[in-house]
């Protein structure tokens, strides 16, 4: 847990206090790779910090399936808009490694926005992390081609895509499998 408050004292200053009644509330999940965290219908209820792995965020279909994120290590992680709404998620959320997560549920996410001075500057920096990454997404998709796309997620993570099938890669890019092999053959 010390790991996570080191991440945290980087972005916020927090009072042992605040701390104490933070870490309270925190829970440690431990997922083997290729476990759904979340499945398509069900809400989502915790905010969720990784410690270790990666998580994979995608809309089941009876054809196939459309990757559309990723989620590393130190980075917050969670179906954010089921959680908010406290309603149904329309997608699911995997782990596509072994994965360590730090979690805290929706109701003592609220308690702590109430009870402690750090706690809406952690919940909004949450919220801004996942924003964004959606934002990056969203622009990616319409501003740049498939292979700018590979190149840039290669570059941003290059020991961690390793670790990421390369059917999910294609789908996240939005392209086939085949033709991100022409893309990576044409860079190799």
């Amino acid at each position: 847990m010390e790991y996570i408050r080191k991440y945290l004292d980087g972005i916020v200053v927090q009072s042992d206090d605040d701390w104490a009644y933070f870490s309270s509330r925190l829970s440690k999940a431990v997922f083997p790779k290729k476990t759904i965290i979340l499945q398509s219908g069900q809400t989502e209820n915790y905010l969720s910090f990784i410690e270790q792995g990666i998580i994979r965020y995608f809309i089941p279909g009876i054809d196939k399936e459309v990757t559309f994120g990723f989620s590393f290590e130190n980075e917050f992680e969670s179906c954010y808009d089921s959680l908010l709404t406290q309603s149904r998620s329309v997608y699911s959320t995997e782990t596509l490694t072994d994965t360590i997560l730090w979690r805290i549920s929706y109701a003592d996410l609220q308690a702590i926005y109430a009870n402690t001075h750090a706690g809406n500057t952690i919940g909004r920096l949450a919220a801004e992390d996942l924003f964004v990454k959606k934002a990056k997404r969203e622009l990616s998709l319409l501003n740049e081609h498939a292979a700018q796309r590979y190149n840039k997620l290669f570059t941003e993570r290059p020991h961690l895509i390793k670790q990421i099938p390369l059917k999910y890669i294609a789908s996240y890019i939005g392209i086939t499998p085949q033709a991100l092999s022409r893309i990576r053959k044409a860079i190799s």
